[in-house]
């Protein structure tokens, strides 16, 4: 009594009048246009700019395609050149027969050209592109279903794949459906890659690896499932060598790469750097950040330009540049006693203020023992020699009278 299974379509084909929508063909490009929207949405987290990857993918999309299906004619080409068969039929590509190993190795040929292309590189790239490249293996998938191929053997399982075709030497019955063993697969290998990714900071090509490395265990023993008609080596598929051998090369790309260029790309295209260090600095200026210039037009960075300062006539006056980095020499007649020298001096010093114009706060003390000195020559000096002497020491005389008036 039959429970449970998965049903087939009756037709991979669906015909809006003339023109034909295979499933096949509806599967592999919905795949890659999740690829490309994830892909995309990456790279410009990982400091890219958007856009690049569809520009990328325009050679890798190709390169893929035609990578694939060579890599399925030749592991298969009994199915096209063998007797009774046309070889026309290897150029239908509708029909189904994409190698992933081909698509992948092919495709990052493509890749390669449009990193060049852009003078980015490629690991950062294929980083990106990874758990995007899992969904649209997972996606893909359902082509064979479609087109009722790629199934597995015999099962009564409830989730068994119910086969009706007659089409190629298939026999009707109950398979383990293998494609969506893979789709599943291919699925936790997304996660499994987003998850490092955020957790261990992947970069240079390793999180890259990891989805080959995660794709080819899986694949190994759904290979080992299948039952169409594929080449053995020593009594193993093809394909499942294959596998294997991929497998090694990741894990060990991924174990060197550590050790030798450990951590996680800093710039992965130096284009968008470039242009966000320039949108940054024209945040930066609005905010009044440093270098950045302010409502006047100014700015306090290296190369900013020094403020103007204001004349007498109320004219904005821009400065001098100045010669030296050194202090300058004080101007004797222009400049304006110190408030330490104002401090110390007493009242009756002021009289030698003229004097003390041209030296600093330091000679206070030294000014102090002048004056004592022009007060002892004012005493013994004659009446008529005063109106003679020095404004300091008349000043000086005069305020001695005034003492001794006091004093009497």
């Amino acid at each position: 009594m039959e429970l449970a299974y998965i049903p087939s379509p009756s037709s991979g084909v669906l015909y809006l009048g003339p023109v034909p929508l295979r499933g096949y063909a509806f599967s592999i490009l919905a795949g890659l246009f999740v690829a490309l929207w994830i892909v995309d949405r990456r790279w410009v987290a990982r400091g890219g700019q958007k856009g690049t990857a569809w520009d990328i993918a325009f050679w890798a999309v190709p390169f893929g395609l035609v990578g694939g299906r060579l890599y399925h004619v030749i592991t298969d080409y009994q199915l096209y050149f063998g007797e009774g068969r046309n070889w026309v039929d290897a150029f239908k590509i509708w029909e189904g027969g994409l190698g992933i190993w081909g698509a992948i190795a092919l495709g990052a040929v493509g890749a390669w050209i449009g990193c060049r292309r852009r003078g980015i590189a490629l690991p950062p790239y294929a980083d990106a592109l990874a758990p995007g490249l899992a969904l649209a293996q997972a996606i893909g998938r359902w082509g064979n279903w479609f087109n009722q191929e790629l199934y597995g053997r015999e099962t009564d399982l409830p989730w068994a794949l119910h086969i009706t075709s007659t089409e190629g030497g298939r026999v009707p019955g109950y398979y383990h459906p293998t494609f969506l063993y893979e789709s599943l697969w291919c699925v936790g290998v997304a996660l499994l890659v987003i998850w490092a990714d955020r957790r261990f900071k992947l970069g240079h090509g390793r999180a890259f690896a990891l989805y080959v490395a995660a794709y080819c265990a899986g694949r190994f023993w759904i290979e080992y499932m299948r039952v169409d008609e594929a080449r053995e080596i020593l009594g193993l598929r093809l394909n499942n060598w294959t596998a294997m051998f991929v497998f090694v090369l990741a894990v060990v790309y991924f174990v060197m790469s550590a050790k030798l260029r450990p951590g996680r790309e800093t710039v992965v295209e130096p284009g968008a750097a470039a242009a966000g260090g320039a949108a940054g600095g024209t945040t930066d200026g609005s905010a009044g950040g440093d270098g950045a210039p302010d409502a006047a037009g100014n700015g306090s960075g290296p190369g900013a330009a020094e403020p103007e300062t204001a004349g007498k006539d109320g004219k904005a006056v821009s400065p001098e540049p100045e010669e030296e980095a050194g202090p300058k020499k004080p101007d004797a007649g222009s400049k304006k006693p110190d408030a330490g020298s104002k401090a110390d001096a007493s009242p009756e010093e002021n009289d030698g203020a003229a004097d003390k114009d041209a030296t600093g706060p330091g000679d206070a003390k030294a000014e102090d023992a002048k004056a004592e000195t022009a007060r002892a020559d004012s005493e013994e000096a004659a009446p008529g020699a005063a109106g003679s002497g020095s404004a300091a020491s008349g000043d000086a005389r005069s305020k001695d009278e005034a003492g001794s008036a006091k004093k009497s």
